[in-house]
Order: structure tokens, then sequence, then C-alpha cells
């Protein structure tokens, strides 16, 4: 792990919900598709397999958005589904499909059969990951590692992929709830072992990735998500080189949830775009900093246009600490990277006023 002093530390600050000069930026899938120099080094690696976990290739992807952005953080390049691939599911891509998984797990004697991957054994070629892209960060900015939330993986793992319906883990959750909680307990002890790991190989904060929590009932979403997350932050190494390490929550649609979300133990909430983040801001009445929120598609638009989202977003937060600008989810593989710069060097621009 590299020991050299952070030169950038507005995003650690802001997360801590403490002063800063200007309004943090990162962006949701930062290291992708967008940009020219990842799918040349997506064709140079073959599979989109063999890119995240070829520790070097991970690295470089991870590092391209930071040398070509001013961005105010790293995102470790990687997958939410590298635990369920170390318990041997058969993770593949389907080219316009995602990921699939060629041993699904859909009954109790599948659940039974699954152990918790070792992170220094089965999932060491994150963990290289992390230690090189430290040490080529240099204190540049922060680096963020990350996991999918117990019940994201379990949506995979049971679906055997992506869904629409979520018929076969909704039908789990309510035909065989114990088969489920037991399924979600094992991936919890998988994500607090996983992200400790991260964390130890030098992660300066942690981000838990909900996708799927917004497809569940208010009762469902407290009883099979959230009370999992809460477990696996309980548990986390909350420091690291005299240093608070931050906890980012994120459940896509989950803004009807907030205030439950916002007593979890996390340091930060990820809001989607769906939500004011004034409203936000009232609802979680300062117990925790907010990520968020403008719409990825208005990276679509003119840079003008742009720049008055990013306005209206800065605006809607309002002044003070605790605002780290981001996309209300993952940047569209068709953004202009050149729209991309227009939205970070507005941040830039129109961020500091609602700093003083």
């Amino acid at each position: 792990m590299s020991n050299q002093p952070l030169k950038n530390d507005l995003l650690l600050r802001a997360l801590l919900r403490e002063p800063t000069s200007r309004t943090p930026v990162w962006v949701m899938r930062q290291a992708g598709r967008y940009l020219p120099e990842y799918r040349e080094l997506r064709a140079r690696a073959g599979s989109f397999i063999n890119l995240m976990s070829t520790p070097e290739l991970a690295c470089e992807v991870t590092l391209q958005p930071v040398k070509r952005f001013p961005l105010d953080a790293a995102i470790l390049f990687s997958d939410i589904l590298t635990i369920p691939a170390a318990m041997g599911l058969g993770l593949h891509f389907v080219e316009g499909e995602g990921p699939n998984f060629e041993h699904p797990v859909r009954d109790a004697a599948a659940v039974g059969k699954l152990g918790v991957p070792d992170p220094d054994m089965e999932l060491r070629y994150v963990l290289d990951a992390v230690r090189l892209i430290r040490a080529e960060l240099a204190g540049r900015v922060p680096l963020i590692g990350f996991a999918g939330s117990p019940w994201t993986l379990a949506c995979y793992m049971v679906e055997g992929g992506a869904s629409k319906e979520f018929a076969r883990i909704k039908g789990m959750l309510y035909a065989e709830p114990a088969c489920l909680h037991q399924l979600l307990e094992l991936l919890t002890r998988s994500i607090i072992l996983y992200l400790n790991a991260q964390i130890a190989a030098g992660a300066q904060a942690v981000m838990l990735f909900d996708t799927w929590g917004g497809v569940l009932t208010g009762s469902a979403y407290r009883e099979f998500s959230l009370r999992y997350m809460q477990a696996v932050i309980s548990q986390l190494q909350r420091e690291s080189q005299g240093r608070k390490v931050p906890v980012i929550l994120f459940t896509k649609g989950g803004s009807v949830w907030l205030e439950s979300m916002a007593e979890s133990g996390a340091d930060a909430l990820g809001i989607d775009w769906t939500l004011e983040l004034g409203d936000a801001r009232r609802r979680v009445n300062g117990k925790v900093a907010l990520q968020g929120n403008m719409d990825p598609a208005a990276l679509f638009a003119s840079p003008e246009r742009i720049r008055e989202e990013v306005q209206n977003v800065l605006h809607s937060y309002g002044k003070g600490a605790g605002h780290v600008f981001n996309l209300g989810h993952g940047i569209t593989p068709g953004v202009k990277p050149e729209h991309a710069a227009a939205m970070i060097a507005a941040v830039h621009e129109l961020s500091p006023a609602f700093h003083k």
C-alpha cells in the first residue's frame, strides 16, 4: 500500500461532512465504455473478465479517467459479481446480455454447497489491483473500493443473470424466506471479508451498490436488503493509515426509504436522479452526506445545457458541507468524453460559491 500523503482529500472530507473549498466530483462507471482508451484496452484484453482479473489491466483502466479529467477520486475497476464468481458459479459475460451464471443458486441444496471465498486466495487479483492502483496514484486522489449488496448479489445468483421481473428471487423470498436468509447471511460474511481486505490493501473509501433494492416492497427492503447492508457496515474496518474510511450506501430506486437508510451506519448515501437533492437533504437532517444526483441522460445535451444542470443540482443541495457531485447512476456508454469534461469543469467553476 502506498503511504504517500493524499494531495487531494476533498472526497473524504465531504463524505464525512467536513468543510471543503468546493464540491468534489467523481462519476459512477467513470472507467468504462464511453472512453476510447477503455474500448481500445478492452479489445486488447480479449474479454471483460480478463480485463478485470488482470491487476495491471484493471489498474490501467482505473487510472484512465483520472488522467483524462480533474476528478476527485479513482474507483477500482472491477465488477460487483466477483464474490459469486469466486464461489464457483461460472460467471461469464454474454455480448448484449450482460452477466450470466452457469450454476445459478435456486434451492436450499445449492445454497448449502456455497462457501465464503477467501479474499487473499480466490479474490487476490482484486487486492493486487488495489495495491497497484494506490502505488500508481501516488496520493493524487483517494481510491474507492466497492462491493455489491447482499440482496443485489443474490438477485444475480438466483436469477442466473440480469432480470426484468425478478420472478425467481422473489419467488424464493415469498415461498422459501429461510433459504434466502441463509444465502444473504453467507453473502454478508463474504462482503465483510472482501471489503475489509480492500481497505487493508489500500481502499480509502468503500461503496455498497444495492442496484436492485428498489424492486422490493418497503417491508421486504428492510428485511432482505437494508438489514444485511447494516450488518456489513457494522463490521467494516473504519480506519486505515490514521484516517477514517467513509462508507457510501447506494440503493437505486431507494429514495422512498431514505430515512431508514440514513440510520444504516453509512457515512453517505448515493441518491438517484428521481429525488430532488434538497428534499433528500431535509429528510436525512444532517445525519449523512449525500452523493449525486444529476440524471446521466443530461450528458447527451450540449455543454451549455450540462452546465445549467450542474448548477441546478448544486443549487438543490444548497450551501455547506456534505455533498459529493455525481450522476444518479452510472455514466451511459454513448456519452461523448467532452460532455463528461464539461460537467466536471462546471462543478469546479460553480461549486466554490456554495462553500463560502
